[in-house]
């Protein structure tokens, strides 16, 4: 990436706004504790002024001067303001030679500049003061510099210099470094996309870590997966469609060849069209069976859902296919007597059960038994078909559903191999689960519950 390009990202603009956001925090954090510094030091002086007031408005008044240049006799540090002023304003006793005019006399403090008499030139400074009338007529004024207040401010001043354009100066290096680190996770993933994009399906985005963008990568990951499980399923089922349907239609051909050649007659050639048009109904039956499943993966019928009664459903599956059963020798038996309800596509969840009757029905032997029913579980209702019939190992039972898949022990049975392609789908339609079990025979259930 060009620097120009580096610089207009939105992962450096971001650095720089985090970064001007920490330093304006600091300058807030070290405002605030001048002002609450400021604030407790000004309390105190008042408190204590307030006090030394009050002391020597208490005081013998013949004894007053004294006590005030005794006082500032005992504190050296030049930064005590005190006076003692006649009725007229005559001072009497202390530093100050004027009543300040600022001052009210009020006996509250205020703050004020006094000129300093320990500097040079007498510069001013600032001080909080106090004023009040004594009961005998005279003015006592009381002042504590700020000078302890304006040094602490100093102070402050200099650490944030010093502390915070180097915490700043750290805090835009570090957001520089990660926007740098995420502009090639970036790149790198941007790199896989365009492999992706170029028809490498098994490429996968860059992982490295548990933080929020590998999570993002993980799910992403998942979905090209799974888009790639589909691509090749679709591929499978074009390769497998058109193997099964090459078949009839090769034996279509082959048929129809033999009847122009050798010139049968009628009688022959209708035989001859009979059998073609059952090969093309196969091939017909193959492509609506993938249709459907088609039209039921993609979820076109969520809008009709509705409660559906699985105890009616499964005496119509019975009624339909007991003649059925009856002529193969087969006892077809039902057991639904509890009342179970659904939500989901009456048609769906018949056709469901049909296939799965069919199925048993179709494989079991001359004198066996197909059981269809339903049952409850804590979790929800369960409809099961179980039959006597060779079963399915249980190393297919997750090969059954795919597409086209038929076990040596349906060879000889005729079918597209979609039936159990077609449950399976309706069954994730409606988050239900189709599972196979049994050893002797095969017990195929639907679990009316999520997945």
């Amino acid at each position: 990436m060009r620097p120009s390009e580096f610089a207009a990202s939105s992962t450096v603009r971001s650095s720089l706004v985090a970064a001007t956001a920490f330093s304006a925090a600091i300058l807030v954090i070290f405002g605030f504790v001048y002002w609450q510094t400021q604030s407790y030091i000004t309390a105190r002086i008042d408190s204590r002024l307030m006090q030394e007031a009050e002391d020597l408005a208490n005081r013998i008044p013949s004894r007053r001067a004294f006590l005030i240049n005794e006082r500032l006799r005992q504190a050296p540090r030049q930064f005590d303001f005190t006076g003692l002023f006649a009725a007229d304003g005559t001072p009497e006793a202390g530093n100050l030679q004027a009543i300040p005019a600022q001052l009210i006399l009020d006996g509250q403090p205020r703050e004020l500049s006094l000129p300093d008499a320990a500097a040079a030139g007498g510069s001013p400074i600032g001080v909080r003061a106090i004023a009040r009338r004594l009961p005998s007529g005279e003015v006592l004024v009381i002042g504590r510099s700020l000078i302890l207040v304006h040094e602490i401010a100093e102070i402050i001043a200099r650490t944030l210099a010093v502390g915070a354009f180097p915490a700043g100066c750290l805090a835009l290096l570090i957001g520089i470094l990660l926007a740098i680190r995420n502009e090639k996770r970036i790149a790198r993933v941007n790199h896989a996309i365009r492999r992706i994009v170029a028809g490498n399906l098994r490429e996968r985005l860059p992982t490295r870590g548990s933080d929020s963008f590998d999570k993002l990568a993980t799910s992403v990951n998942h979905m090209l997966a799974e888009i790639e499980a589909l691509l090749q399923g679709i591929a499978g089922a074009g390769d497998d469609m058109a193997h099964e349907i090459r078949t009839p239609l090769t034996r279509v051909r082959a048929r129809l060849e033999r009847a122009r050649r050798k010139a049968l007659d009628p009688a022959d050639i209708r035989g001859v069209l009979d059998e073609a048009i059952l090969e093309i109904d196969q091939c017909l039956a193959i492509v609506t069976a993938l249709l459907r499943i088609a039209e039921i993966e993609h979820s076109r019928r969520l809008a009709g859902f509705g409660s559906v009664a699985l105890g009616p459903l499964l005496r119509e599956v019975h009624e339909f296919y007991e003649p059925t059963a009856e002529a193969k020798g087969v006892n077809l038996s039902l057991a639904a007597a509890g009342e179970a309800e659904v939500v989901g596509d009456h048609d769906l969840l018949f056709e469901a059960v049909a296939n799965l009757v069919d199925n048993a029905v179709k494989f079991t032997p001359t004198g066996g038994a197909v059981a269809l029913s339903l049952l409850r579980d804590a979790a929800g209702p369960v409809l099961r078909v179980a039959d006597t019939g060779p079963g399915i190992g249980e190393a297919e039972r997750d090969s059954v559903i795919k597409r086209f898949y038929r076990s040596d022990k349906s060879r000889h049975e005729t079918g597209s191999g979609l039936g159990l392609s077609l449950v399976a789908a309706i069954a994730r339609l409606h988050g239900f689960t189709l599972r196979f079990s049994g050893q002797a025979g095969c017990v195929a259930e639907i679990l009316c519950r999520p997945s």
